[in-house]
């Protein structure tokens, strides 16, 4: 007699139709509602961000223009110092570990 070795044993098949009776019977919320949820969380003014909060003001960023010591890596787009180059050709300058 031919045994088919692909089949699942007995008490295997089993116990999957058991959890998946499990699954079947809990109580778990409907996808549809979950979203409708959290859509009307969204619009809500008064909703707090977790690890975070709003704030009214302005960025202000300093920025430092390009010394005539750096250049900018046309591979990773880094400012880097010059003893930095590897390699400068039409295309542009490269640093040193874009060249690795």
């Amino acid at each position: 007699m031919a045994a088919d070795y692909d089949d699942l044993r007995p008490e295997v098949r089993e116990s999957q139709q058991d959890s998946l009776a499990a699954v079947k019977s809990a109580n778990a919320p409907d996808p549809r509602s979950v979203v409708r949820d959290l859509d009307s969380e969204e619009y809500q003014e008064d909703a707090e961000i977790p690890g975070g909060e709003f704030v009214d003001g302005e960025l202000t960023v300093h920025l430092v223009p390009q010394g005539e010591d750096e250049f900018v890596c046309q591979s990773c787009f880094l400012v880097r110092h010059r003893s930095q180059i590897a390699r400068m050709d039409a295309t542009g300058v490269y640093c040193r570990d874009c060249e690795a």
